[in-house]
């Protein structure tokens, strides 16, 4: 599927091209619609990057007590806890 965004929206954004896809990927990512490796893989920023993007804007990893549980076991398994 393609979304086109008039130009007229662009311009009135004052954003290029790539920071509205950034500012849409980071906007979907923090209400949980789609996983940073999805945000990050369509608007062709690095983990660094992103990360970088999200503490700009004062926002925070989406990571909670299930995935730090499960990579407690991971870690476990893996002998190295």
């Amino acid at each position: 599927m393609t979304v086109l965004i008039p130009d007229d929206i662009l311009r009135a954004t004052r954003m290029t091209e790539n920071e509205l896809k950034v500012e849409i990927a980071i906007m979907l990512y923090q209400q949980e619609k789609i996983s940073g490796g999805k945000a990050r893989a369509w608007t062709g920023l690095t983990v660094i990057e992103f990360q970088h993007e999200l503490a700009k804007r004062g926002l925070c990893i989406n990571y909670d007590v299930d995935d730090f549980q499960a990579d407690v076991k991971t870690l476990q398994s893996m002998g190295l806890l």
